[in-house]
């Protein structure tokens, strides 16, 4: 199993232009490690991550749309997979953070851990769907993420993160929101 913040940490050091649609647990990592103008958080909308990232990458086709989601998250939402897969915006990676609960609210258990959520992203019609269960593994693939014509999904295997209480607020500040406006209309 991989641990999420040292994933994020290396998949850092790759980001440059891409916008960055995160929640919850993952949202809460990533902005501790790369609080940059080009992150979206989506506030309170637990499951509708993928669903955001779909609207930004059709709106901004011209930029790589990244998301980072929960596999408790999704659950709430699988419906966007096959939203995603008929739209198939080339330009959409979208990651699934698994370690089988509801890690925000608790860590209670989603219901079926053993999902395979590459398969049903697969059987939703969406072809570049993978598992990745070392940091190796994610790390020589991480170049392939984000420049591989999309759609592409990948589930990666994570151990469970700390389930104490999580600051959201900072992220979902209005400045956060004006930030990422302020980039995308300077090109940024």
């Amino acid at each position: 199993m991989i641990n999420r913040a040292e994933l994020l940490r290396f998949f850092a050091t790759k980001i440059t232009d891409e916008i960055v649609v995160a929640t919850y647990s993952s949202a809460s990592d990533w902005i501790d490690i790369a609080d940059r103008p080009l992150n979206y958080f989506s506030a309170g909308a637990m499951g509708l991550a993928s669903s955001h990232a779909l609207g930004l990458a059709l709106a901004r086709p011209e930029r790589r749309v990244v998301v980072l989601d929960g596999d408790g998250s999704l659950l709430m939402n699988l419906g966007s997979l096959v939203t995603i897969a008929k739209v198939a915006p080339t330009n959409l990676t979208h990651f699934v953070f698994k370690n089988g609960s509801y890690e925000a609210n608790g860590g209670h258990p989603i219901p079926n851990a053993g999902t395979d959520f590459a398969g049903i992203a697969r059987s939703s019609g969406i072809a570049k769907s993978s598992t990745i269960h070392t940091l190796e593994d994610f790390k020589a693939r991480a170049n392939y993420f984000l420049t591989e014509p999309g759609p592409v999904f990948a589930c990666l295997d994570i151990e469970q993160g700390p389930l104490g209480p999580r600051e959201y607020a900072y992220m979902y500040r209005p400045e956060q929101r004006q930030a990422l406006r302020d980039a995308l209309a300077a090109g940024k």
